[in-house]
Parts: structure tokens; sequence; C-alpha cells
């Protein structure tokens, strides 16, 4: 686990947290929140309840529904904010292809957590939107 300084840096290097000055940065970026996932451990699983919203740190996981693998998460990535915001069930798996460490954002925490930084929920926003055109783009 990294420390509060080195999240900062991470996080600081990240699209989603571009419009942050450090003073919010340092809010945000605490090592409890922190998780690390060996390769090939399932974060998250198809049809459970939605934990909270990840953005990962280090490493790599892969999003698959049915043995399909339908994205590939990097550093800078997130996943887990559509279940939580809809308070509805996994509708993919996550599992880490590397060690992978993440930022988790408790569901209960995610909604004052957006409100409390508009730009994030701007450009998380924006994320989404891209990602249903390119779905909505691969059905034509």
């Amino acid at each position: 686990m990294a420390n509060g300084e080195d999240l900062v840096e991470t996080l600081r290097r990240f699209n989603l947290f571009a419009d942050l000055d450090r003073a919010q940065l340092e809010a945000i970026a605490d090592p409890d929140s922190e998780r690390s996932f060996a390769a090939g451990e399932r974060i998250m699983r198809r049809g459970m309840s939605g934990t909270g919203f990840y953005v990962i740190l280090d490493g790599e996981a892969s999003v698959t529904l049915s043995g399909e693998e339908l994205n590939r998460l990097r550093p800078g990535d997130f996943f887990g904010e559509i279940s939580t915001l809809l308070d509805e069930p996994l509708s993919a798996d996550v599992t880490a292809e590397t060690p992978v460490r993440v930022l988790e954002i408790p569901g209960p925490r995610l909604e004052a957590f957006l409100l409390s930084y508009p730009k994030v929920m701007l450009r998380m926003l924006v994320t989404e939107a891209r990602r249903l055109q390119e779905v909505l783009a691969w059905r034509a």
C-alpha cells in the first residue's frame, strides 16, 4: 500500500481527477481505501450487489460476461459505478489479470463523493457516454 503522498501523485496522473487541486486530491487519497488483488482473483462477481466504486491505481483487470472479455481496465480506469448508483446487481465479472491495486469508494459514500467533486462526476459521465457510444456503434 502507498502512503497518502504517493497516492496523491498517482491520482494526479489520472484523467478522472485532472480538475482537482492538491487539497482535494489529499482528501480523496486515503490509504485505508486501497485494496489489493492477486492475479486471477475476482474483484467483482456478476449478479452480486455492487460494493462500491473502484479506480485502478496499478495493474490490469478484465471485465467479462459469460467468459467473453468485454473490456480491459488499466490504471486510471474505473468500475462498479453503475451497479452502485442504481443499487442493482453487477452485470459482469471483473477479474485481476495482474496484481491490481485499487482505490475504493464504498457504495454508501459514492453519491456524497460525486456531489463533493462535480468535475469528477462530469468526467465520469463523459466516460459513460463514450462507453455507451462504443456499444451502440458495435451493434450497428
